[in-house]
């Protein structure tokens, strides 16, 4: 039984949103995506850093986070939500599920995107993930590996360290 909002992180493109989607519906809970929440009261994330900066955008997404964690369900988050130490204190109320990966197919999940911070393509990317990758690891409840396994397996591994809370 879930009995706290349960919070996807992780890098870009690795899949928080389809995975939340999935594990709500195989949960019967409901699903929440940070940056479609932004998008509703803000705009579009690419116009937000493009006219107001990332600075504005991460004050939004903090209370997207907030506003997220109010209710026991799943939240898929942006990749830089971990950055403010506002939003890793609040997910201390939480269960925190890092999505890692190896990121051999992140090209391709990122060429069709519009990402903001991926000026440099992949290089971007990385460099991002090596900065963050301990922010992640610091916040979270357990880590998931999403790498070389089929979406089907993913969820199934996160039911079942879910099961052993």
């Amino acid at each position: 039984m879930i009995t706290k909002p349960v919070v996807l992180v992780g890098p870009m493109g690795v899949g928080k949103t389809t995975i939340g989607r999935k594990l709500a519906k195989k949960l019967e809970l409901d699903f929440l995506d940070t940056d479609v929440l932004i998008t509703k009261s803000h705009g579009p994330v690419p116009e937000i850093f493009a006219k107001q900066g990332e600075d504005f955008f991460r004050g939004f997404e903090e209370e997207a986070v907030e506003q997220a964690l109010s209710k026991v369900q799943i939240i898929a988050t942006g990749g830089g939500a971990i950055l403010s130490s506002v939003t890793r204190e609040r997910l201390g109320s939480a269960t925190v599920i890092y999505l890692s990966t190896n990121g051999k197919h992140m090209k391709s999940r990122l060429e069709k995107g519009n990402r903001p911070l991926l000026e440099n393509g992949m290089e971007d990317w990385h460099r991002i993930y090596d900065e963050r990758r301990s922010i992640y690891e610091s916040v979270c409840t357990f880590e998931i590996n999403t790498s070389e396994v089929g979406l089907a397996q993913i969820i199934s591994n996160i039911c079942e360290k879910l099961e052993s809370l």
